[in-house]
């Protein structure tokens, strides 16, 4: 069973922050008739339900396995990261839309004082919570929070742009360029947009490699080298392998070729040549599923 209890207090911290930064993000949109803004606003109410179906896997994952998920629930955990990201990349591609739109209506006029102010506040709180749980992230080596802190990073990259375009606008309207003024709202919104869509599109198809169980290299080879120095050692004929990845969880499997006449001794022999590669493929920690067996006959490897 894998302790989530960490990482559910700080998704619970985000949700929270998400509500208030999905608040501003509206009321301020609104109030400075800023379409950027109010796309900062719903980005935040999506990345909400999105860390609320993260959360409800954390528990999951908690869980000991069932009779019907008797591998447990890992596999969930990347289900989650690709829906993820699929679901900002339309939310970029519906704003890109919008922005398209605005450009063909001739732009719109935008409170830049007050929009300012809003897309600062903004700044502050998405880049800080991108910095926090970020740090948890790494530390938990949780690929959950790693969305969310990308997704934190992503609106505070956006609010930001937001402040840079908007300090331009308030420096061009009183000067001879002030009829662009109205285009600029709408270009924020699709710089972004276009900005911001290759991050979700990656986290996606990193995820779905391990929905689709593509073997990770790195631990494909590694698995290669520790087994054949191994198979080299003890004189076996060879030996076959299947890695995959599900979320946090590493399923090695491996089968080792004997020679027809080889004597495997002890049921303890046996055990002391599994745990010596266990040993080499750091295979002690919880999140590994490690299965070795021995066989003469080529058809079971």
């Amino acid at each position: 069973m894998s302790d989530t209890r960490q990482e559910q207090r700080v998704l619970k911290a985000s949700i929270a922050a998400t509500v208030g930064v999905a608040a501003i993000g509206f009321v301020g949109g609104l109030l400075a008739r800023s379409q950027a803004i109010l796309f900062d606003g719903v980005y935040s109410l999506v990345d909400v339900a999105l860390t609320l179906v993260a959360l409800s896997v954390l528990r999951l994952v908690a869980r000991e396995d069932s009779p019907r998920f008797q591998y447990g629930y890992w596999h969930l955990e990347p289900m989650v990261e690709a829906l993820g990201g699929a679901i900002l990349s339309l939310a970029c591609i519906y704003a890109l839309a919008n922005a398209v739109i605005g450009f063909s209506d001739g732009g719109h006029e935008v409170r830049y004082g007050a929009a300012l102010a809003w897309a600062l506040l903004l700044t502050v709180v998405d880049l800080a919570m991108a910095a926090w749980i970020g740090r948890h992230a790494k530390r938990l080596e949780s690929g959950l929070l790693a969305l969310d802190a990308r997704a934190w990073l992503l609106t505070g990259l956006m609010s930001l742009a937001v402040v840079l375009a908007f300090l331009i606008a308030l420096a061009l309207r009183e000067g001879a360029y002030a009829h662009w003024t109205p285009y600029i709202d709408p270009l924020v919104l699709c710089l972004i947009s276009l900005a911001v869509l290759p991050l979700p599109l990656r986290g996606a198809w990193k995820a779905m490699r391990e929905v689709l169980q593509v073997a990770p290299d790195d631990l494909d080879r590694r698995v290669q080298e520790v087994m054949a120095a191994f198979v080299a050692e003890h004189g076996f004929v060879g030996f076959t392998s299947h890695v995959a990845k599900m979320g946090r969880m590493r399923f090695v499997e491996i089968h080792v070729l004997t020679r027809p006449d080889y004597n495997p001794g002890s049921i303890g022999h046996a055990d002391a040549l599994r745990d010596g590669i266990a040993e080499q493929l750091g295979a002690r920690e919880a999140q590994f599923w490690l299965t070795i067996d021995f066989t003469s006959d080529p058809a079971w490897t």
